[in-house]
């Protein structure tokens, strides 16, 4: 019985060697089948390979076959990642901070653009209601100055009367009675002057009676008459200028001959001459504005 586990010895022996040669052989030929990087030295296909200090920067091969860890690489990964994510972040945030300043100065700029524009519509809309006053300005100045020409040609002619018309109103027997005729020649010359301006009417009453008998008479016969051109056609008194000369004799002014001396004084009559002025040339009121 000895002998026969001594002669099965050598064969189990052998056995033993041979799956021994083979468990090491085979991850050796497993690591010589893989390319290695030039710089790197080939370990002994007799010694198995140990974990050098460098592989834990690089993605090494883990486990007893020489398989690739994948935990391993995405750690790796993720490791070599980081930084650069990190940068990325912090570019995104500065992108993000450029984006924001660069929308609050676009609206600022628009803000300024808005108020500007805003100055310059109120500044054009100033200047043309400037020149709207201006123009209205120029205009009231010229009418002006026409009033103004149109006044001073006025107050030249104001006292500068020409003779219009006259009329000779004759009392019978010195009395101060007026006849149709007479009333008749009055109503004619007071409808001449109806609604005119600029007018006087000067009257002059002659009597033939001497001293103060004939100025008294020719006073009552003026004042007849200019009693019945106020009542019965609302003429002014102002503008009736009376003078009782009793028999004087006085000159013509109308004529143009001054060697014709005056006639005598015969009958009782009233001398009524219309002057007008500029005024009542041109139709326009008083000086002061006021209708007379």
């Amino acid at each position: 019985m000895k002998n026969q586990l001594q002669s099965s010895n050598p064969f189990s022996n052998k056995l033993g060697v041979f799956l021994l040669a083979s468990a090491i052989g085979v991850p050796a030929f497993a690591q010589q089948a893989q390319p290695t990087p030039p710089t790197q030295d080939t370990p002994s296909s007799t010694m198995p390979q140990q974990p050098s200090a460098t592989s834990a920067n690089t993605p090494g091969r883990e486990g007893f076959w020489g398989r690739v860890n994948p935990w391993a690489r995405k750690k790796w990964v993720k490791k070599q990642t980081d930084p650069i994510n990190d940068r990325l972040t912090e570019l995104d945030g500065l992108n993000a901070k450029n984006a924001k300043d660069i929308q609050d100065v676009d609206s600022r700029a628009q803000a300024g653009i808005r108020q500007a524009q805003s100055a310059a519509d109120a500044a054009n809309q100033t200047a043309l209601a400037a020149g709207t006053q201006a123009q209205q300005a120029s205009t009231t100045a010229q009418g002006a100055s026409s009033h103004v020409n149109q006044l001073n040609g006025t107050v030249n002619g104001l006292d500068q009367y020409k003779q219009v018309t006259e009329a000779e109103v004759v009392f019978r027997g010195g009395q101060p009675i007026l006849s149709a005729a007479a009333k008749q020649q009055l109503d004619t010359l007071a409808t001449s002057v109806d609604g005119q301006h600029g007018y006087i009417l000067d009257v002059e009453a002659h009597s033939p009676m001497a001293g103060s008998a004939g100025i008294q008479s020719s006073q009552r016969m003026a004042e007849a008459v200019k009693r019945y051109l106020v009542t019965e056609h609302q003429i002014p008194v102002y503008r009736m200028h009376a003078v009782a000369l009793g028999n004087a004799v006085v000159a013509d002014s109308t004529s143009q001959d001054a060697s014709v001396k005056p006639e005598r004084v015969k009958v009782s009559s009233v001398h009524i001459r219309l002057m007008e002025n500029s005024l009542a040339a041109t139709g326009g009121a008083s000086p002061q504005g006021a209708a007379f």
